[in-house]
C-alpha cells in the first residue's frame, strides 16, 4: 500500500456529525400508537366495570333466593300445604315478591359507588303428591294415613342490567 492510496482512505473516512433527538413524524407517530393504547386501555377498564357490576348482581340474587328459601323453611311445611297455594280456581299460582331492593357501597377504584338492584322473586312450589309417604298400622287398625314429609321450591330471582332481563334459579327442599 503507497502513500497516496492510505491518504484517501483516510480522507474518504471522516467520522460523520452523530444525530440526536426525534423528529418532528417520529413524535407524531408515537403519538397516535400511545393514543390507541390509552383508548384499548379505557374500552378494557370499562368491560371490566360492567363485569364486576353484572358478578355483583348476581351474587346478590343467589343471596335473595337462599333467603327466602331459609324464610319459608323456617315456616315450616304446613305453611306451604296444596290448600294455601291454589287460587280462586283451584290451580296453583307461584308466589311472586316484587321488588327486592338490595345496595351495596363499592370501590371498584378510587370513586366509591353505591349498586343498587331491583329483584323480582317468583318463587313455585312443588304439589303435595310429589314428596307425600304412606303408612299402615295393625296395631292402632288404620288402614292407611298419607302425610307430606317435603316440598320443593325453585325461585326464581330476575333483575335489568341494562337492555336484558338476567335471571338465576336456585332450588330448595323444605322437610
Amino acid at each position: 500500500m503507497n502513500f497516496c492510496e492510505n491518504e484517501k482512505k483516510t480522507a474518504t473516512t471522516k467520522p460523520q456529525k452523530s444525530k440526536s433527538g426525534f423528529g418532528i413524524v417520529e413524535v407524531l407517530i408515537a403519538s397516535v400508537v400511545l393514543g390507541f393504547l390509552y383508548m384499548a386501555v379505557m374500552n378494557m377498564q370499562g368491560g371490566n366495570h360492567d363485569a364486576l357490576l353484572r358478578i355483583r348482581a348476581r351474587d346478590g340474587a343467589t343471596e335473595v333466593a337462599q333467603n327466602l328459601i331459609d324464610s319459608l323453611g323456617a315456616l315450616g311445611l304446613a305453611s306451604l300445604s296444596d290448600d294455601k297455594l291454589k287460587d280462586a280456581s283451584g290451580n296453583f299460582k307461584p308466589l311472586i315478591i316484587d321488588p327486592i331492593v338490595r345496595s351495596w357501597a363499592g370501590q371498584p377504584g378510587t370513586v366509591t359507588n353505591t349498586i343498587t338492584v331491583n329483584y323480582r322473586a317468583e318463587i313455585t312450589v312443588s304439589n303435595d303428591n310429589e314428596y307425600k309417604a304412606k303408612a299402615s298400622s295393625m296395631l292402632l287398625g288404620t288402614d292407611s294415613v298419607e302425610h307430606v314429609y317435603a316440598k320443593r321450591l325453585d325461585v326464581k330471582v330476575s333483575w335489568q342490567f341494562k337492555s336484558s332481563t338476567q335471571s338465576i334459579t336456585v332450588s330448595g327442599v323444605i322437610r
